[in-house]
């Protein structure tokens, strides 16, 4: 009886420290960006790098299809990438925040979000980048993320379209495949751009560069236009120091 109250306990516990607000922000919160909701204006973003064994060969295939994207980096990889990131920049892409390190906000306490967010921002700001866009990873959060988000002046920015580019037999084929598959008018595409460091395969980016060769000429051709986070138009909150 013991045990099963503490059990009970325990997973109530969860539910309201994390499963609770994660799904909240997925499915119902007006204050998360799930689609673009401009009509033929899509996005790309890629979570975990930037990694210097992918992300300047994906700079590259962008580069050449004249598209710019939104990528969510790991402050502490970026951190170790100073000039990936000045590249990312200079091209036009948006850079927005995937946490200090890429740990799930579920199973981390208050004084390790606040943390998490408090180092990130410093290690952007030392690398000039003044970030205005968050996305969790996995999109887990708790119940202390939405305050520091705030508090940091960040958008939580999540997707409808995902192609699972990080697994061992994703390949170029498969994950094109996907893209044009599920992608609508509206879509913010979910990609990734590290491998193994982040719970993806060894070399799955490579993977992901291929398709965007294949999937990208076609998108355009379905008429799709390619916009950064900063075209999406919402109310920016001002930041607290």
């Amino acid at each position: 009886m013991i045990v099963a109250i503490i059990l009970s306990i325990i997973i109530c516990t969860f539910l309201i420290y994390s499963i609770i607000p994660t799904y909240y922000f997925k499915l119902i919160s007006n204050n998360v960006i799930r689609k673009t909701n401009q009509p033929n204006k899509i996005m790309l973003t890629f979570d975990d790098g930037p990694d210097e064994r992918y992300t300047n060969q994906l700079l590259d295939v962008l580069a050449e299809n004249d598209v710019q994207a939104t990528f969510f980096v790991v402050a502490k990889n970026a951190f170790g990438n100073h000039a990936i990131i000045k590249r990312m920049q200079d091209e036009g892409h948006e850079i927005g925040l995937h946490s200090l390190e890429h740990e799930n906000a579920m199973f981390f306490d208050r004084r390790y979000t606040k943390e998490d967010f408090k180092q990130s921002i410093t290690i952007m700001n030392d690398l000039n980048c003044d970030v205005t866009f968050y996305r969790p990873p996995w999109g887990h959060t708790n119940i202390f993320s939405y305050h520091y988000m705030k508090k940091y002046g960040l958008k939580m920015i999540l997707w409808d379209v995902m192609a699972q580019d990080w697994k061992d037999n994703a390949t170029a084929d498969i994950i094109a495949d996907k893209l044009m598959k599920r992608t609508k008018p509206t879509s913010i595409i979910c990609l990734h751009d590290a491998g193994e460091n982040s719970g993806g395969a060894k070399d799955a980016p490579l993977n992901t560069i291929a398709a965007l060769r294949i999937a990208i000429p076609q998108l355009k051709n379905k008429g799709y236009e390619f916009i950064t986070a900063k075209g999406l138009h919402y109310e920016k909150k001002q930041r607290k120091q």
